[in-house]
């Protein structure tokens, strides 16, 4: 049987297929009448990606959705880069902010006027974080003003959202006009609340929610008594005993709240702490007994907020509303027995748009905006409150998800991408398998051949898996060759191309950790918005999925906003084609941080806090910090990066006694200096053009090329025998 690139005339090539005048095999056109290639990709991406003949910024910004996610923060801007719009709505064109620019200046060298530090990293926003402040106080203040509420919305931070320092102090600073507090979770938290409180409105609420022993409780009545507004929510019954007993004892009044168990209950995944059977608070029959005790021990006067909460990612104002409505009732029962009843503590639960679907059925979308959130929670809590005559409440929020989420983007580089590429077939190459194969391979072979004359792509693919099975076969049991099988998986990868059935998904690596920097996804499948940053004036031709750094199958990311379980992506650049790609996950501002573990040991990323100026590129970079070393993360585990460095020391002049030559005394000299830069280097990948050597200098250290290998070595050959020691930067 002839190879199937020459077994038909030129002029009579079977359907879909063109041969070359010299017999060789080309790649196939598809098959005439075959469909295109499946993808996900929605019917707007379809249309956007295929019928527009030239490509502009405002197509990927709609390919993307960047203007349902990413509104009000989020735009593409002229040069095809994504900017950040800091004050929302209100911000000027002159005070947007490329974030490209923002990667330049952190990433180039200082001798180039960057900042030499290393992706990933970490961007914080705090103009979002402010305005994202103002516009729920806002948001707030417009629904009671409107609905003639007889009280004054007060919310706090949960700090287990983002417990960074510089988030908390600033959400302290920022909403300390309007007396905006903290809720911590934990004995640590309660700390990092109390210190932070300091400086804040001294009526702003601290609030103490979570498990709690003995200590726990003084240290929230210490706080009290360091004239902090602190209410100890009580989330299991028999904590009230122990705020009873450790008031008495350090005699402080403490101001007690309840978190109540509604029926009211949130179906979706975030849900699961809500309904009768939630992880968190009180039964109607606990709180009864709750409010028979105080009024026992004369304390009912103490027990003044109501606290529940329904769940995070609350999809709709229906729901919310009737949460809110049940637990208005509760308030009011509590303050018909007699309770000094003052806050509703609505908790959490106010979601945010990750998928700019404005979708009431995901987990991941809300179909509600700021005002529409507002305006239900007054209106249920002053509906309930007007009809049973009770004095309307202040009203609180536990919002972190809302309030955090947007200030925050992790941008990352793709390194590489991988696609299966069919090696190229010849007419000898291909007679060469047909004849080395075995019989029922050969006869999958001559069916195949059938089917392609006939145009059958059904029976194509049929028999190309016959054919490639059979060939694994034979070659597990060592029957046929490495290149006898490596030229059938060309040959079924040609055809499956040809009849448009092959994976068109590349894979994008990433200098990432999924575990560290995007835990939620590989946890609960929580899906963020992942775009390019940059080249969005030009048309992404590629669909791929990221594989992170880790060795584990999991670090990956192959489900997207949308539906989509790859994403439209633009070819990689070489070396000489000017330049890297840069991809941003937005969104991920609460949760990430806090739950990103050490897989494989890499660390968290490096972050810088970025402010709007009035300077030539619109931004200050006014905090930098360096991600976690190989040092300080083996450090985390119980290692001594000092002493493994001195065993490696040892090693290398173990290896200079044994070479006594001036080459070797260099080369070890260099080694040594290297391996203290590796301590001190993050975990992720440097691009290979950056260094090859590292040298260590006056407590800092430096990249060197290869050029200046000899020079470096001579230099820390005969140094100081500081620079042989273990230092950080």
């Amino acid at each position: 049987m002839p190879a199937l690139a020459c077994c038909v005339d030129a002029a009579v090539a079977p359907p879909g297929y063109a041969f070359a005048g010299d017999s060789s095999l080309l790649a196939p056109v598809t098959f005439t009448g075959v469909p295109p290639a499946t993808t996900n990709a929605s019917a707007a991406d379809v249309t956007v990606a295929v019928e527009n003949p030239h490509w502009s910024p405002s197509l990927s910004a709609a390919l993307y959705k960047i203007d349902g996610w990413g509104a009000p923060y989020f735009c593409v801007n002229s040069s095809g880069n994504i900017s950040v719009r800091p004050h929302g709505p209100e911000t000027m064109r002159h005070q947007e902010i490329d974030l490209l620019k923002i990667v330049k200046k952190v990433s180039d060298p200082k001798s180039s006027g960057g900042l030499g530090l290393q992706l990933p990293l970490i961007v914080r926003l705090p103009d979002v974080l402010k305005n994202r402040l103002e516009s729920l106080q806002s948001a707030f203040e417009y629904a009671i003003r409107s609905q003639g509420y007889q009280s004054h919305y007060q919310g706090v931070y949960p700090v287990k959202c983002n417990q960074d320092r510089f988030v908390v102090e600033d959400i302290v600073k920022f909403g300390s006009p309007f007396r905006f507090g903290l809720e911590a979770g934990s004995k640590p938290e309660l700390l990092l609340a109390m210190s932070c409180l300091c400086s804040g409105n001294p009526e702003s609420l601290l609030v103490c929610n979570g498990f709690k022993d003995g200590e726990y409780i003084s240290l929230a009545l210490v706080a009290r008594k360091l004239a902090l507004n602190t209410v100890i929510v009580l989330e299991q019954e028999e904590e009230l005993d122990l705020v009873i007993e450790f008031s008495k004892k350090l005699c402080i009044r403490p101001v007690i709240g309840v978190r109540a168990k509604l029926r009211t209950k949130h179906s979706g995944h975030f849900g699961s702490t809500s309904g009768e059977k939630g992880k968190f608070g009180l039964t109607t029959t606990q709180i009864v007994r709750v409010v028979r005790k105080l009024e026992q021990v004369g304390m009912l006067d103490c027990l003044q907020l109501l606290h529940f909460h329904i769940g995070s990612q609350i999809p709709s104002t229906a729901l919310l509303a009737d949460g809110v409505g049940e637990a208005a009732q509760i308030y009011c029962e509590l303050v018909r027995l007699g309770a000094h009843m003052q806050v509703v503590d609505i908790g959490g639960g106010l979601g945010i748009d990750y998928d700019g679907s404005k979708s009431t059925d995901s987990d991941i979308s809300v179909g509600y905006s700021l005002e529409e959130y507002a305006a239900a929670v007054v209106q249920a809590v002053q509906y309930v409150c007007d009809r049973k005559s009770t004095k309307h409440p202040i009203i609180c929020s536990e919002s972190g998800r809302a309030i955090v989420s947007h200030h925050s983007v992790l941008i990352f580089e793709a390194v590489s991408s991988s696609v299966y590429e069919a090696p190229a077939l010849s007419t000898v190459t291909l007679q060469y398998l047909v004849e080395g194969l075995p019989d029922e391979a050969r006869a999958d072979y001559n069916n195949l051949y059938s089917a392609a004359i006939r145009g059958d792509h059904d029976t194509c693919l049929l028999y190309t898996d016959q054919l490639k099975q059979r060939c694994v076969d034979q070659f597990k049991q060592g029957s046929l060759g490495i290149e006898q099988l490596a030229a059938v998986d060309g040959l079924c990868e040609l055809v499956s191309k040809a009849i448009g059935a092959a994976d068109p998904v590349r894979t994008y690596h990433v200098n990432l950790s999924v575990f560290t920097s995007i835990p939620d996804f590989w946890g609960i499948g929580q899906l963020f918005p992942i775009v390019p940053i940059h080249r969005l004036d030009e048309r992404p031709s590629v669909r791929g999925v990221l594989s992170d750094l880790t060795c584990d199958s999991d670090g990956k990311i192959d489900k997207f906003i949308g539906g989509e379980s790859s994403l439209l992506l633009h070819e990689l650049k070489g070396e000489g084609g000017g330049g890297r790609y840069y991809m941003g996950m937005f969104l991920g501002g609460a949760y990430e941080e806090a739950l990103g573990g050490l897989h494989n040991l890499f660390g968290g990323p490096t972050v810088v806090r970025v402010s709007q100026s009035d300077g030539p590129h619109s931004f200050a970079v006014t905090r930098a910090v360096p991600g976690p070393s190989c040092g300080d993360v083996l450090r985390v585990m119980q290692h001594e990066p000092e002493l493994m460095f001195e065993t490696l020391k040892h090693r290398a002049e173990e290896f200079i006694h044994q070479h006594e030559d001036d080459d070797s005394l260099l080369n070890a000299a260099a080694l040594a200096n290297g391996l203290a830069r590796s301590f001190n280097n993050m975990p992720y990948l440097v691009s290979a053009s950056s260094c090859c050597l590292t040298a260590i200098n006056n407590n800092n250290f430096y990249c060197c090329s290869g050029d200046d290998f000899h020079a470096v070595a001579a230099d820390s050959a005969s140094g100081e025998e500081e620079q042989w020691s273990y230092c950080c930067a």
